[in-house]
């Protein structure tokens, strides 16, 4: 074998690089042709072709050189290249991508052969770019950020969809390898609305008839594709913005058309039913839209109900009974609303004897003779329980007519009957999955299954008993089944207490015996295979033993049905105990994460009133930053302003109107000062009056409320005096009358005066209670007054603490006046200055008056003249 180096090969010379290109290329056929030859004839174990590219590949130079020679648009360089590189690519893949994913630039120009316009080198190139994305998630990512998506949908529409050929299923092919297990480009692809643009895909019309190879396996990809974004596997966000966007967009609805469509091959049909089921699965918007979709058949019936015929009837093909069992189990994942519909199909008041419901269904299949549809039915319906407390008590109101003749029994009981009757491993063990799944966690159905006298029996019989290999599963399920019935156990029932039930066990079976048989499950292959994922993927019907959902319940239980069965009654007591203080400390932290939450919340509402008034006080800060800047700058105004004033006066001197401007302003100045004082003056005297006004009155009411008081409390004295005196006379009379023999004439005048004098002083206290009241009348009406003249006194100190208030800012106002004036008088005379010292003539005030005054005299005389 043999290596050309890239020193050998002139660049410049493009039918050179052709003639290379097709010598490696019919070299490498001849090689593999030679060693398919001998693999079929002498079945020897090397691979000669391997070898040959191992040896190309040595050098990496030589696949940089080959990226280099794509780049050249001649088809006899180009579409060789091509030819080569995917078949090294075929022979040797992670070794080659290792080497385009450190050349530069090498995915690009790979890339660029999607847009060559030369569909042979373009398929052909569809081809490389599928060997190249294999299993590598960094050349996946590149060509995705290449614009991979939006040239294979384009190149996808161009070739008819799914209507198209071969190059439709290569591009499908292309978009699976990036997609798959990529969350990096499955979200690129939901971010770019390619979701939506592949809703075409699935329109299909009336006439389904005829379908040929290439569109079944197209739209066997086309599904594909969508599964792979709402993948079980895939992240729970990603998953349900997936399905959020296929509703959206119509994808679901055009799904469940073709779902329910006629004439569409089966194993579409199968594919299809598949895709409905990740779609909706764990979405509550799409799970409803589902159960509202009715076939078109005469009457029209819910899709749930005709799917579920499917996968009860046991001639229909094995694989879309699966299929069916799957969508029916995404339809009630997390799906409460979902459980309650089925159940409530099964209770008495719900039961419509004209039509055919689910509940029905999933009866008949749970008793017929196929033992893979009473499997199905008891998975089907463990799903309709699963994690629903209420639909487990509920689905024990359910009653089933055996026979003519009989009393109804229990669907309860009914399932433990089929079991102790001898059915298939099959039958048992979808039963013992309907039954554990039942009670777990629902302690009144573990009451209602111990109830009946021959349930724990038959469990212990069957545990206990030497059977062959096939049986052994069903063993380890009893045993699952009555250690269900221990954990879950409220001891409601005194002859099957958690304590006497580990007796029994302990006594028929033996605990050891008792773990080794419930261990046995986990350690089935079966249970691992069902474990990886939630799909039913079974090979055979007879391999159909677990479901997904059921082995995570086993995980669950398991340990804890093992530590219940071998702890002791003190351990028991113990752990309940510790499960009492651990709920008081729960509580307890509860109660101080509530705490810390509301803390949370108030220091979180502090922050944002710190942050706003921080956002405020910046913004004052601005604002003053900003005034204090605009101030500055008029400063510097008045500054520069100032200077060149003073410049401009000194160099050239005052103008004539200048001057009459400055006389202008010192008379104005001179009237202001005089008014100023006017006023000052007036408010001078009028505090002077309010003050005189407000201080007699005052004292006058305050000496007049003094007085009253004390004649009041003169009076008071005088009536307690009087009162005092009056109940001594109304003593002494009654001890007189107590004494009727022993009075004689002459006391009898003494009573009689006591009487008068009785008289007269309860007259005179009446008449000094009433000048009491009089006084007390005058005295209200002089608080009152009092009351007045306070109000009207506190209003006058308020109208002189103004007052002041104002003559201290007038005597403020009048000394910045004088200020003012002081400031005035000087600039005036500096003004008179500069006049002289220009030669004006200025008169001063006193030569001012003078003139007023013989101007006053002259005016007199006039007068005087004209008066004679």
């Amino acid at each position: 074998m043999w290596c050309v180096p890239s020193s050998l090969c002139p660049r410049n010379t493009e039918w050179r690089s052709a003639r290379w290109l097709w010598t490696i290329w019919f070299e490498y056929c001849r090689v593999t042709a030679d060693d398919s030859e001998e693999e079929r004839e002498q079945k020897q174990e090397d691979d000669l072709g391997a070898q040959f590219t191992e040896k190309f590949i040595g050098d990496p130079d030589n696949i940089t050189l080959l990226l280099t020679l794509l780049e050249e648009f001649d088809f006899h360089v180009r579409w060789p290249g091509v030819k080569l590189l995917t078949a090294l690519l075929k022979s040797q893949c992670a070794p080659v991508q290792s080497i385009v994913l450190v050349s530069p630039m090498g995915v690009s120009r790979l890339m660029d052969l999607l847009a060559d316009s030369r569909e042979v080198i373009r398929n052909d190139g569809l081809l490389l770019l599928q060997q190249l994305t294999k299993g590598n998630t960094a050349i996946q990512k590149i060509v995705a950020f290449e614009n991979a998506f939006e040239r294979l949908l384009e190149i996808i529409t161009e070739e008819g969809s799914s209507d198209g050929g071969i190059v439709v299923e290569d591009c499908l092919l292309l978009l699976l390898n990036l997609l798959k297990n990529n969350s990096s480009n499955q979200n690129f692809f939901k971010e770019g609305s390619y979701i939506q643009k592949m809703k075409p895909w699935f329109e299909v019309g009336d006439d389904n008839s005829g379908w040929s190879a290439q569109k079944v396996t197209n739209l066997h990809l086309m599904l594909q594709l969508v599964r792979v974004m709402v993948s079980p596997v895939n992240a729970p966000g990603a998953t349900a913005s997936c399905q959020k966007a296929m509703f959206q967009c119509g994808l679901l609805q055009q799904l469940c058309t073709i779902l329910m469509a006629t004439g569409v091959p089966a194993d579409i049909l199968t594919e299809t039913i598949n895709t409905v089921s990740e779609v909706i699965r764990g979405s509550e918007v799409n799970q409803d839209y589902f159960a509202s979709v009715n076939a078109p058949s005469n009457p029209p019936r819910p899709a749930i109900v005709v799917l579920l015929m499917s996968m009860v009837n046991e001639r229909q093909p094995f694989v879309l009974r699966c299929a069916v069992l799957y969508c029916f189990q995404c339809f009630l994942y997390k799906n409460q609303k979902g459980q309650g519909e089925i159940v409530a199909t099964l209770l008495p008041s719900t039961i419509d004897a004209s039509s055919v419901s689910a509940g029905q269904l999933l009866c008949g299949g749970l008793f017929s003779a196929d033992s893979l549809s009473n499997w199905c039915a008891a998975v089907a319906l463990a799903h309709a329980l699963q994690d629903n407390l209420t639909q487990k008590e509920q689905l024990l109101r359910v009653q089933l007519a055996t026979s003519l003749g009989k009393p109804p029994v229990s669907l309860l009981q009914q399932c433990t009957n089929i079991l102790s009757q001898g059915s298939r491993v099959q039958t048992k063990v979808g039963l013992l999955m309907l039954l554990c799944t039942w009670i777990s966690n629902c302690p009144i159905a573990v009451m209602h299954f111990l109830h009946n006298q021959d349930n724990v029996p038959f469990l212990t019989g069957q545990i206990s008993e030497n059977l062959g290999e096939d049986e052994r599963l069903v063993q380890g399920l009893c045993a699952l089944l009555l250690g269900i019935c221990i954990y879950y156990n409220d001891n409601s029932l005194e002859n099957y207490t958690k304590e006497k039930l580990k007796q029994l066990i302990e006594k028929r079976i033996g605990k050891e015996n008792f773990v080794e048989k419930l261990g046995f499950i986990t350690k089935h292959e079966l249970y691992s295979r069902a474990a990886q994922k939630p799909q039913p993927a079974f090979s055979a019907p007879e391999h159909m033993l677990f479901d997904h959902e059921f082995t995570k319940l086993i995980k669950e239980l398991e340990g804890m049905i093992t530590k219940a069965v071998l702890k002791s009654s003190e351990d028991e007591k113990k752990e309940e105990e510790v499960k009492k203080t651990l709920e008081q400390h729960d509580s307890i932290i509860t109660q101080y994460k509530e705490l810390i939450r509301e803390q949370d919340c108030q220091i979180t509402e502090l922050k944002e009133q710190v942050a706003s008034l921080s956002s405020q006080s910046e913004t004052l800060q601005n604002t003053v930053t900003q005034q204090f800047s605009q101030i500055q700058q008029h400063r510097d105004q008045y500054n520069i302003l100032k200077l060149k004033l003073g410049k401009d006066s000194h160099v050239n001197g005052l103008q004539p109107e200048e001057r009459s401007q400055l006389r202008e302003q010192l008379e104005e100045l001179q009237r202001q000062n005089q008014l100023l004082q006017t006023q000052l003056t007036d408010r001078d005297s009028l505090i002077t009056s309010l003050k005189a006004e407000a201080t007699p009155s005052t004292e006058d009411s305050t000496s007049d409320v003094t007085e009253l008081q004390r004649e009041v409390e003169l009076l008071r004295a005088q009536l307690q005096s009087q009162s005092a005196e009056i109940t001594e006379l109304q003593r002494e009379k009654q001890e007189l009358l107590r004494a009727p023999d022993a009075t004689g004439p002459g006391e009898d005048r003494v009573c009689v005066e006591l009487e008068s004098r009785l008289s007269a002083q309860t007259a005179e206290a009446q008449k000094l209670k009433e000048e009491v009241q009089a006084l007390l009348e005058r005295k209200e009406v002089m608080e009152k007054e009092l009351a007045s003249a306070s109000s009207t006194a506190a209003v006058m100190q308020t109208e002189k603490s103004q007052l002041q208030q104002e003559l201290q800012e007038s005597k403020k106002e009048q000394d910045d006046l004088l200020m003012l004036l002081a400031d005035q008088d000087q600039k005036i005379l500096s003004l008179k200055h500069r006049l002289k010292g220009l030669g004006e003539t200025i008169e001063d005030e006193d030569d001012l008056d003078v003139r007023d005054q013989s101007d006053d005299d002259d005016d007199d005389d006039d007068e005087e003249e004209c008066d004679e």
